[in-house]
């Protein structure tokens, strides 16, 4: 049996998973999806301004998270201006976002990093994103793609069930995820990824009861993990 140095997985196995996984994100990507940050890459937000929403999504509905940053752009549209800004009175702004005691001290550190390192411009790698206060794997690849245009697979909590629900992945935390994901898809389809299955994990495959009798892939999905269902 040949085997290859990445997987126990026969060649042959390789090849038609990819080839199904393939073809499910393919029916998936030709519905009309809307995701937060692909709102805010339509309405043209700086790179700056994308890396701060994202921070700000952590953990937070992204019917929270939008006006909030909206808010906070206003008054702090560069990193000059949030780097010098009071931390009370960004508080105050974003306090309905979830941790944002945390989220606070983040962005400020991040705008006096990008100032004091990166010559006032956000970075454009993954390498020197995560250098940055409050920003990860999966902040960092948003910035990627929805700021760079660049080819990256951010995963959220999303993202990471949806990807072992449709038999992606059989991971247990979404780093692991975007590892299996990226060895999985080409890298040209790596953009669509984050939009596609967000956006199929907020209106067709929630967590607790997925409406699979809506789902465009319901006969391709072996449907791991769903105990319920409408």
């Amino acid at each position: 049996m040949l085997k290859t140095g990445m997987t126990s997985q026969p060649i042959s196995t390789m090849k038609n998973k990819n080839k199904k996984a393939l073809n499910i994100l393919n029916i998936l990507a030709n519905t009309e999806r809307t995701t937060m940050l692909g709102e805010f890459r339509k309405r043209k937000l700086s790179a700056f301004q994308m890396l701060i929403a994202t921070i700000l999504s952590a953990r937070a509905k992204d019917e929270t998270t939008m006006p909030i940053a909206d808010e906070l752009f206003k008054k702090y549209p560069t990193p000059a201006k949030l780097s010098s800004a009071n931390p009370h009175a960004v508080k105050k702004i974003i306090r309905k976002i979830g941790f944002y005691n945390v989220k606070t001290k983040n962005i400020i550190a991040a705008s006096h990093m990008i100032l004091s390192e990166f010559h006032g411009k956000v970075p454009d790698t993954l390498e020197d994103l995560l250098k940055l206060p409050g920003v990860g794997r999966k902040v960092a690849g948003c910035v990627l793609v929805y700021a760079f245009d660049k080819d990256a697979i951010p995963v959220d909590t999303h993202v990471h069930r949806i990807s072992n629900r449709l038999g992606f992945c059989k991971t247990k935390n979404p780093d692991k995820t975007a590892d299996c994901l990226e060895k999985l898809f080409p890298k040209k389809y790596w953009k669509i990824i984050n939009d596609t299955l967000v956006h199929h994990g907020k209106t067709i495959c929630k967590p607790i009861t997925p409406s699979c009798s809506l789902c465009s892939v319901k006969n391709n999905c072996p449907k791991i993990g769903v105990q319920k269902q409408n």
